[in-house]
């Protein structure tokens, strides 16, 4: 019988804890109820009570007081040795990810529109993108989808691994975080242009490596499509308002090889995000391919976050 205590020095805590927290994400998704990540969003709606102003340094405010204790939460839970760091690194990571819910609900709009409920595939559609589904057409609100599920492959699934890999669990709970509070007040509404400069500015730092492996995987998972995807990158992208959702949608965009971007609606304000890639414009059948490839391209993260932690945990080793 193997030693457990030379197994669990041997085991890299956080590495197997990422692939834990990956295949539960897999085979369970989200909590319905009572996820952390609903109940952070709630404490900073409390928050911003005390802290709103329509002033940068009150949002600079508001991320410090709600990022800093997280990232301190993450900090003592990583105190724990042994399998009890594996466990507590799985439930971390299990909490952030969010690959199966974006995929569920990606599949949900496909089928509501399968069925000809584009009322319905509008309603959906607006539980994973900011625009205003009222008005789309059945393409328009399948080209929704797949933008939303090619952004959030980098948000909800890229980025976690990254920053777990990087940081462990004050890396996987500190960039929830902030990826929440982004959502939450980054955007450019008349409330939130000056309150909202700090989540958007320390979201866009967050994702910035994250965007470009997700641009790697992306081209691993469809390697027939590489030129493709470095053609869309590079010329398409940068018409693209996001330094990070730019790169990502242009990939995705020429690995399914249709066309995304365009113009969007945003509280009544049109924006033209310029198109990204040179095929056709998409369609619901293209749905479940996107779905296909957010699969494809979270495993091949996965992988690059095990073996890059094994590789630096060798190198110390040997030092």
């Amino acid at each position: 019988m193997p030693d457990l205590r030379r197994v669990a020095r041997r085991v890299d805590p956080v590495a197997a804890g990422l692939v834990l927290g990956y295949l539960a994400d897999r085979l369970v998704g989200d909590p319905r109820r009572g996820h952390p990540v609903a109940g952070f969003g709630q404490a900073a709606l409390r928050v911003e009570q005390f802290t709103y102003a329509p002033r940068r340094s009150r949002g600079v405010l508001h991320e410090a007081l709600l990022v800093g204790p997280v990232v301190l939460i993450g900090l003592a839970a990583s105190r724990w040795r042994s399998f009890p760091a594996v466990a507590s690194t799985a439930t971390a990571t299990w909490v952030v990810l969010g690959g199966r819910s974006l995929e569920r609900e990606a599949r949900e709009v496909h089928r509501r529109l399968e069925g000809g409920d584009l009322g319905g595939a509008r309603e959906r559609v607006s539980w994973i993108v900011g625009r205003d589904p009222s008005q789309l057409s059945a393409d328009e609100v399948a080209r929704a989808c797949i933008e939303s599920v090619a952004e959030n492959t980098a948000d909800a699934v890229v980025a976690p691994l990254f920053w777990g890999a990087v940081a462990g669990i004050p890396g996987l709970l500190g960039y929830r975080a902030i990826n929440t509070l982004d959502a939450m007040v980054g955007h450019r509404s008349e409330r939130y242009r000056e309150f909202g400069w700090a989540a958007a500015r320390l979201d866009d730092l967050a994702n910035a490596i994250p965007a470009r492996l997700t641009v790697l995987a992306t081209m691993m998972a469809r390697p027939r499509a590489v030129a493709s995807i470095l053609h869309a990158v590079r010329e398409d992208a940068p018409a693209h308002p996001s330094p990070n959702a730019g790169p990502v949608e242009a990939a995705a965009a020429a690995a399914l090889g249709v066309r995304l971007g365009g113009a969007n609606t945003y509280d009544g304000v049109s924006e033209d995000r310029g198109y990204l890639g040179d095929g056709p414009a998409p369609t619901a059948s293209d749905i479940p391919r996107a779905v296909s490839l957010v699969r494809a391209s979270g495993v091949i993260s996965l992988g690059i976050a095990v073996a890059a932690r094994s590789l630096v945990r060798t190198a110390i080793a040997r030092r």
